[in-house]
């Protein structure tokens, strides 16, 4: 008789059908999150799709979850945000080449940690510290993208109060950008009652280029895209490496506790082994892949991971597919030149929304006193400190770790 577990280790290793129309189905859904990931950390569009070509064929080949999807990430396209904030104005040439080499430290930092199986250093963020920074991260996503959203753009410091003053200036509204971006959320979040692989991000994208291509559209759009393959090689700042160097560093470890989170996740579901290790080593492999395209540091993303999980995915392979799917429409991209950056906002709105937990938040003090100060002193930090998130969650790693030693010293005094 055949052993069943040998035959599930043979599908592990090759492609199957399954996993192609899996692949398919997330590249539909990167498409338009990576452009609209790019834009969140300041790059132009076309960066998050070169960062959704090669780092996930590159990523598949040391991945030990079959489910994980990597590419931009709201978190993440946020760290890098104000890992670059006051370096180089957004947009232009610099800032593309300084968020390569951000990468490029992203990934050989992870490397590292795989290598030297410091896999367990993903613990260090906590429940507690997820749940503040996750919930905080979102608010700043959404503030960040609403002035989109409505068409009227201000000029102003402060994530929070820029949004504040475009949704306070109502004279400036700009209604076409707002039904664009009502509709766009809702086809989006309603994705998974239509049909689990309706592909509502793309839908919306092509919809709203054709939209507004074919009517006489005031609002900004995203303007020319540039076609093909990015130039590959590590052209990059080398002398900036003192100022991105620490940065680097803790979005390598901030920003890999999606991923681990979401192979861990799936592997208990499917009583699958996994580690942690090896996800450092392929998420490690990602960013240089990234790096070497000239686009920004990535990371796993849940929600592409849970469709592709829901399409059908047999394997690691299904993410070395999407990333064919990606380069494969890359010489077309310009087709997307009339694309309203409403919708690219309102995309961004649509898949962070959810990370926003007010249950967790509230309730966190009465579950446990400790625990409850470190979500908040990690949510109210990573606020006040935007755009440098990564100080809020460093923060609350601080307060956690302090917690956790005079929790162990009173636990052995009473034992003494």
């Amino acid at each position: 008789m055949q052993d069943p577990t040998t035959d599930k280790q043979r599908t592990l290793n090759r492609i199957t059908f399954a996993d192609l129309l899996a692949g398919v189905s997330v590249a539909l859904l990167l498409i338009p999150q990576s452009m609209a990931y790019a834009e969140l950390a300041g790059l132009p569009p076309q960066i998050g799709l070169f960062a959704s070509a090669l780092p996930p064929i590159f990523a598949a080949f040391v991945a030990s979850s079959p489910y994980l999807q990597t590419g931009p990430v709201a978190l993440t396209s946020l760290l890098t945000l104000g890992a670059l904030n006051g370096l180089a104005d957004s947009g232009t040439a610099h800032y593309v080449e300084l968020a390569a080499l951000l990468a490029l430290i992203v990934g050989i930092s992870r490397l590292l940690f795989g290598i030297l199986k410091m896999g367990k250093v993903v613990y260090l963020m906590n429940a507690p510290v997820v749940t503040g920074f996750t919930s905080a991260a979102a608010i700043l996503i959404i503030a960040s993208q609403i002035p989109k959203t409505i068409g009227n753009e201000i000029d102003a410091n402060g994530t929070l109060n820029r949004a504040y003053k475009s949704l306070t200036d109502f004279e400036n509204w700009e209604i076409e950008s707002l039904l664009l971006s009502g509709i766009t959320i809702l086809l989006v979040i309603s994705r998974k009652h239509i049909h689990k692989l309706f592909p509502s991000a793309l839908f919306v994208l092509v919809g709203g280029s054709i939209y507004s291509h074919l009517t006489d559209y005031k609002g900004p759009v995203v303007g020319e895209i540039p076609t093909g393959m990015p130039n590959l090689g590590f052209d990059l700042p080398w002398s900036s490496i003192g100022d991105l160097l620490l940065s680097g560093i803790v979005i390598a470890l901030i920003g890999f506790a999606e991923p681990a989170s979401i192979s861990r996740i799936f592997a208990s579901q499917e009583n699958q082994k996994w580690s942690a290790n090896r996800e450092f080593l392929s998420q490690g492999l990602a960013n240089v892949a990234s790096a070497f395209s000239g686009a920004l540091p990535v990371g796993g993303s849940f929600s592409r991971s849970s469709l592709n999980k829901l399409s059908g995915a047999q394997s690691k392979w299904s993410g070395l597919i999407t990333g064919v799917v990606v380069c494969i429409f890359l010489p077309f991209a310009n087709i997307l030149d009339h694309l309203p950056r409403a919708t690219l906002g309102a995309v961004v709105i649509a898949a962070v929304i959810g990370l926003i937990q007010p249950k967790k938040l509230f309730f966190s003090i009465r579950h446990s006193l400790s625990d409850g100060f470190i979500t908040w002193i990690t949510f109210v930090s990573t606020l006040v400190l935007s755009p440098h998130v990564e100080r809020g969650v460093l923060i609350g790693i601080g307060f956690s770790l302090l917690i956790g030693i005079s929790k162990k010293s009173k636990l052995e005094e009473n034992q003494i």
